[in-house]
């Protein structure tokens, strides 16, 4: 790991430098995150961004994404500064995640500011129609046959897991999921998970198993109860823009 640690950050210096832009903060998602990976996992690498000041001046539209790299080793892409901050205001479920990612690849006390004021727009309504939303999809896309990719059981999984964290505490979840499995759970369920993340920890990811009846059951029981709670909450999302101006005019670089 620490070899590609230092591939990951010799990355990042080349991005630095082939666009001109300083990287404020640079982190794994995805399943190496969550601390489930599989022996053929990829590398999710997202970063956030600064450009010069005089970029921002412009008229014709740019981009605020940059893509460096997607292969079977790494998935490297970030985001601008100003897309950041705008996703931080809708109250972003994924850009949270990243923010508090278990392997950091580099940060900044320019970083460390941001995402200090940035924690006050964080939105459960918004965090957990995201996270509803997603298990649901990956349910009904992948976990529908007799055979399933296990990988789909843990991204349907953590982000009910991560619904019943904010339901319970009122704040941020943990990104690892084995934090996350930490919470009350039938004793079934934990068993049966248990016994499919160490299948899951010697197989690769396109592997395919016998579904998991007690976790589908589990899955499918807490999307309907999600359904309904996110249904009576009422928007919290904080619709402050000033915090989020002051930030971004102080962090362009001159």
């Amino acid at each position: 790991m620490s070899d590609i640690r230092a591939e990951i950050r010799e990355i990042i210096s080349r991005i630095e430098k082939a666009e001109n832009v300083r990287v404020l903060f640079a982190a794994e998602s995805g399943s190496r995150s969550w601390g489930v990976e599989s022996p053929d996992s990829d590398y999710d690498v997202r970063f956030v961004y600064v450009r010069p000041l005089r970029e921002y001046m412009r008229l014709e539209d740019r981009s605020d994404v940059i893509e460096w790299q997607l292969d079977e080793i790494y998935d490297v892409n970030g985001w601008d500064l100003d897309k950041t901050l705008k996703q931080f205001h809708k109250g972003n479920a994924t850009l949270f995640e990243w923010a508090n990612s278990s392997v950091i690849y580099k940060t900044t006390e320019q970083w460390d500011n941001i995402y200090c004021s940035a924690t006050k727009y964080f939105s459960e309504k918004a965090a957990l129609n995201h996270y509803c939303g997603t298990a649901k999809s990956t349910f009904h896309k992948y976990l529908q046959g007799e055979n399933v990719r296990y990988k789909k059981y843990i991204y349907a999984l953590r982000p009910l897991l991560a619904c019943e964290y904010i339901r319970n505490n009122h704040k941020i979840p943990p990104v690892r999921f084995d934090k996350l499995m930490e919470q009350e759970i039938d004793p079934l369920v934990r068993s049966a998970v248990a016994d499919m993340l160490n299948i899951k920890a010697n197989s690769n990811e396109g592997d395919l198993n016998p579904h998991i009846p007690v976790i589908s059951d589990y899955i499918r029981t807490m999307i309907a109860f999600y359904d309904e709670v996110i249904s009576n909450m009422s928007d919290d999302r904080n619709p402050d823009w000033d915090t989020l101006n002051r930030i971004f005019a102080e962090n362009v670089l001159s």
